[in-house]
């Protein structure tokens, strides 16, 4: 080999960072260990499944959200905190923010998407996103702005029924208390429409326990600074509120959708089953930026658990096209489903599983304990854990 080859990978999520790390642990011929390059834009890792205890602060953000250079440290991997701009995909260049560029020998695109707010007038100006943590920060901040208002209610409206919505719903109503009006607005006649009936049924207590209202079959026609406009069935009211929360949907970048590469109708980049770019077998794609068929042929769902099995296979099909070695097709096997309801409640449906209340709680903390990136950073968080409910008793 006359020249260092590289993989690049750009997205520093579940799908991205996980590659990365699965990559610097595979057996590499010395003169075939490539360069291992990861992009993020943000300088931390985020544990997205547990940003939600932010709003209630019972994390922290060293806990759900290590920096970058604390996880690679030892691996070898090179960081690189940077936005991209484009890719050149015949000439095999990633061109970041500030005129610099990166040549690749094998590319892994895991930057996820967005949330969109420009599907409802006013959505953009007064609603808030829940996908990063400068959304966590922001709501975190409004949310003590309106508890020290010293106003008699605060009235919060949540987009969306599924899996974030409903979560972020029970957080802020256990923030907020006796305070809080909190509802859900859900398009579909049901929330958590994709879940199992056991989860359905324990956030259906969850949210009648803690008063949350539902509307569903109910569409958002605008927003604005002090109110929101609801359609139900031909009618539309207008109801006061203090803070509008925007939990669906995903939009690829602009930059994306004009990339000469094949393409569903969300922009969302078609692969096979090894996790390929159809037609680009240099470039794989995994999370919710890709639109991928298992080995089954069954379309797997954009969550974090599929992009964290992702990851294993991406690594070893790069380590194994590299190697002149088979690939391996994807095999999405569902581990069941984990959901917050609240402070110190739960719920977890799977594998023959069925539990919620607070043991769910900690088996929930326990399972997302294991998953954290590193063993260093799992030690740390698991100490903090179990001593900090001490500190608190002692002082």
């Amino acid at each position: 080999m006359t020249e260092k080859q590289r993989i690049c990978i750009l997205g520093g999520g579940f799908g991205g960072l996980y590659t990365a790390l699965r990559l610097s642990q595979l057996p590499w011929e010395k003169e075939q260990q490539p360069e291992i390059v990861l992009v993020d834009k943000s300088d931390r890792f985020l544990f997205a499944p547990l940003l939600y205890e932010l709003v209630t602060e019972e994390l922290q953000t060293w806990e759900i959200a290590p920096p970058f250079e604390e996880i690679l440290a030892d691996t070898g991997i090179v960081f690189y905190q940077a936005s991209v701009t484009d890719i050149d995909i015949e000439a095999k260049r990633v061109k970041l923010d500030h005129s610099s560029e990166l040549t690749y020998t094998k590319l892994v695109i895991a930057m996820g998407g967005k949330t969109p707010l420009n599907t409802v007038p006013g959505a953009i100006l007064h609603a808030i996103p829940f996908r990063t943590l400068n959304d966590a920060y922001r709501l975190r901040e409004e949310l003590r702005l309106l508890e020290q208002s010293n106003r008699d209610k605060i009235r919060v409206a949540v987009v969306g029924g599924g899996y974030s919505g409903v979560e972020l719903a029970c957080k802020i109503a256990d923030r907020l208390g006796d305070k809080g009006r909190i509802r859900i607005i859900e398009r579909g006649d049901k929330i958590l429409k994709d879940s199992s009936q056991f989860n359905q049924e324990a956030a259906t207590k969850a949210l009648e326990k803690r008063k949350i209202w539902l509307d569903v079959e109910t569409e958002v026609e605008q927003v604005e600074a002090d109110s929101i406009s609801l359609a139900y069935k031909g009618k539309v009211d207008t109801i006061p509120v203090d803070l509008v929360l925007w939990t669906v949907g995903n939009q690829v970048s602009e930059f994306m959708r004009k990339l000469p590469l094949p393409q569903d109708s969300q922009g969302l980049l078609k692969t096979n089953a090894n996790l390929q770019v159809l037609e680009h077998e240099d470039i794989f794609a995994l999370g919710d930026i890709a639109s991928c068929q298992d080995a089954t042929g069954q379309l797997v769902p954009a969550t974090a658990q599929v992009a964290f099995q992702q990851s294993d296979y991406c690594a070893w099909n790069l380590w194994a096209s590299m190697s002149d070695r088979p690939l391996l097709p994807f095999r999405y096997q569902p581990l069941g489903e984990m959901m917050t309801l609240g402070v110190d409640n739960a719920s977890i449906s799977g594998l023959g599983l069925n539990l919620d209340g607070s043991l769910a709680y900690i088996a929930r903390r326990l399972i997302y304990l294991y998953r954290l990136p590193t063993l260093k950073h799992q030690l740390t968080v698991g100490f903090n854990w179990i001593t900090q409910p001490l500190v608190e008793l002692l002082t």
